[in-house]
């Protein structure tokens, strides 16, 4: 009886979790969707280790942060306990070591871990560990939309990766700045396209607080982007159905229109690659413009039936008329976490 009493509680316990973590996202009940192009600047939570290279001595080759366990995707988070943010920071204390040994705190997979490196000595008479590092990124991509109660966004529906090693970006902090597409490069079968936006550092929006797999989150700043628009109901994973939908992009100056798509195909809400669906562009007006999805358009929102379904995340590279799309419930689940 005990027994039958402990699991009973257990199973409860798991209900009332899974009820809670549903409910999070299901008192947000209707959304801004917005589809506007956002210029997007992120400094890193350390600095994150692209590629291991030799260092050239007169000896000859030497790979000190190779031979010291250090890899490709690692973050360095401090040299023999002084904390480092960017690559200055880590170049001043490699050269303060006088090629002494140095202890580096590093975050590989979530987890700290320290590891001893002895500087090498190039030609120059520099003092390097042989790592090629980045402590920042810009980019452009479109914001998905905004909480009118609150202020809080979410962009993108993936996150932003180090274009070599795949790593998603530790993030100390960023911010959105307001963008126009000044060009665009057509999307052919092989060849993705892209939007050329132009935005400057000094016309800020909002602050950039979470990068994750879904999007990136955080709150806007400035609401001009969205003052005049209405906010829309916000759909359950379950009401997606295939057939016509469209979505709000912005791929020329700085005007957001709205092209019509289709959803071909739902995927299940665990997909394990995060894709809520796959949508295909059927606007002849979008695919003279661009070809079908490119890159930049990442976090267009889909609407279908009134109702905000999900946001644009990827394009096929083959046929650039079709690309996935995250649902906004599984973006409203990363953000309420």
């Amino acid at each position: 009886m005990q027994q039958s009493k402990a699991k009973k509680i257990a199973i409860s316990l798991l209900l009332t979790l899974a009820m809670l973590v549903s409910a999070q996202a299901a008192e947000i009940s209707s959304l801004i969707p917005i589809g506007h192009t956002v210029g997007i600047q992120m400094s890193a939570e350390g600095v994150l280790v692209v590629h291991l290279r030799a260092v050239q001595t007169p000896e000859g080759e030497a790979w000190p942060a190779r031979d010291a366990g250090v890899s490709e995707g690692d973050t360095i988070v401090s040299v023999s306990g002084t904390e480092v943010s960017s690559n200055d920071d880590l170049q001043k204390q490699i050269a303060l070591s006088g090629g002494q040994p140095v202890e580096l705190e590093l975050v590989r997979d979530g987890a700290h871990q320290n590891v001893t490196v002895t500087p090498s000595q190039d030609e120059d008479g520099a003092y390097r560990i042989g790592i090629l590092a980045r402590d920042s990124m810009a980019g452009i991509g479109t914001l998905t939309y905004v909480d009118p109660e609150t202020g809080e966004y979410g962009s993108l529906g993936h996150g932003i990766c180090d274009s070599e090693t795949g790593v998603l970006m530790p993030l100390k902090e960023g911010s959105l700045i307001y963008s126009v597409v000044g060009s665009v490069q057509r999307g052919e079968a092989g060849e993705p396209g892209a939007l050329q936006g132009e935005f400057t550092a000094d016309s800020t929006l909002g602050t950039v607080e979470e990068n994750t797999e879904s999007g990136i989150f955080g709150t806007m700043t400035d609401a001009s982007l969205y003052s005049s628009l209405e906010a829309v109901p916000v759909a359950d994973a379950d009401e997606i159905r295939t057939g016509g939908a469209e979505i709000l992009t912005n791929v020329e100056g700085d005007a957001v229109e709205k092209y019509s798509v289709q959803v071909v195909k739902v995927y299940p809400e665990d997909d394990e690659y995060g894709r809520g669906m796959m949508i295909r562009v059927t606007d002849q007006e979008l695919l003279d413009k661009t070809g079908g999805i490119v890159q930049g358009m990442s976090g267009s929102p889909v609407l279908q039936n009134g109702k905000l379904i999900g946001a644009v995340t990827h394009v096929l590279v083959n046929d650039p008329t079709c690309g996935y799309a995250i649902s906004i419930e599984r973006m409203l689940e990363e953000m309420t976490n």
